[in-house]
């Protein structure tokens, strides 16, 4: 059997961790996806997936095989890519994510003009408020904000964001208007985080820095909760600039302490380096990142 084949029949089921979903989304029947499997851990003579009555999981080699082929399939995809012409047309299918807020008002044009640019490429975008692996999860593209761990990614800097404190004017005129971070201990606060009892927000750069350790009265998960509330004039909330660009815009909010904020944020596109030589991913890699570079929220 085509061992390319049982790759990618592998990669389907161990990224959906279902064989009826990889059924489906490769258009073979479930049969068909079993022996695909089956002939591969035979020919391997090692287990790649543990199966169950309800869920399939992957085994410690079979998620390292699974990082392999996609790399393998990569591979092809770029020499195919390069054989046929750096001026062919893209095809095939991108995934991209970032978080939900970022995808919706950023993300969501950028892919919509490229959809329209490209007809024979599709993009399936996860946008999520949490930090997605690219390699485990199989994505080609990711928009991060804020300084990145060490990785094996690589990283495209497109921008900065401000992290910015404000409030409502109806709260300020009632309570006033902080003149220093201790100041915020005798003011309501909001937290944009997870659910902890206390927060910490630091404030200024190197020996200047200032921490100051609070317990909000409301804590949400969601920053457009966060933001409505401040709005409401329920109190001092902290979030990224652009997750309030049009509150402030409108008048509704006011930005607090300027002169302490931290440094700003920045702003990355990461891919995986074996990814970037595909035609489709480094097409929209480009289109995204001029759309973000200019994009006057992030610079």
């Amino acid at each position: 059997m085509d061992h390319m084949h049982l790759m990618t029949v592998f990669v389907a089921v161990g990224e959906q961790e279902s064989f009826a979903a990889a059924s489906r989304s490769l258009n073979l029947s479930p049969a068909a996806i079993t022996r695909a499997v089956a002939a591969l851990e035979e020919g391997l003579g090692a287990q790649l997936l543990q199966r169950t009555t309800r869920n399939v999981r992957l085994t410690e080699a079979g998620q390292r095989y699974l990082d392999d082929c996609r790399n393998i399939l990569a591979s092809i995809e770029e020499a195919n890519d390069a054989a046929s012409g750096v001026n062919a047309p893209p095809k095939g299918n991108v995934t991209v994510t970032a978080s939900v807020l970022f995808g919706r008002t950023f993300v969501t044009p950028c892919i919509v003009q490229f959809l329209k640019q490209y007809p024979d490429v599709d993009v399936t975008a996860f946008f999520l408020d949490r930090v997605v692996n690219l390699v485990e999860e199989g994505m080609d593209v990711a928009v991060r904000l804020g300084p990145l761990p060490d990785s094996s990614m690589k990283a495209l800097r497109v921008g900065e964001m401000r992290r910015v404190l404000c409030a409502s004017p109806e709260y300020l005129a009632r309570h006033g208007v902080p003149q220093h971070p201790d100041d915020l201990l005798g003011h309501t606060i909001i937290a944009a985080s997870n659910i902890t009892p206390r927060v910490e927000w630091k404030f200024g750069l190197g020996t200047e820095a200032i921490t100051v350790r609070m317990k909000p009265r409301f804590t949400v998960s969601s920053n457009d909760s966060a933001v409505r509330a401040a709005v409401e004039g329920l109190g001092i909330c902290r979030l990224l600039s652009y997750q309030m660009a049009d509150e402030l815009a409108a008048g509704q909010l006011k930005i607090i302490l300027p002169e302490f904020e931290e440094e700003p944020w920045p702003v990355h596109i990461l891919h995986r380096e074996s990814k970037y030589g595909s035609s489709k991913v480094r097409k929209f890699i480009d289109l995204l990142a001029q759309h973000l570079r200019t994009h006057p929220h992030l610079n």
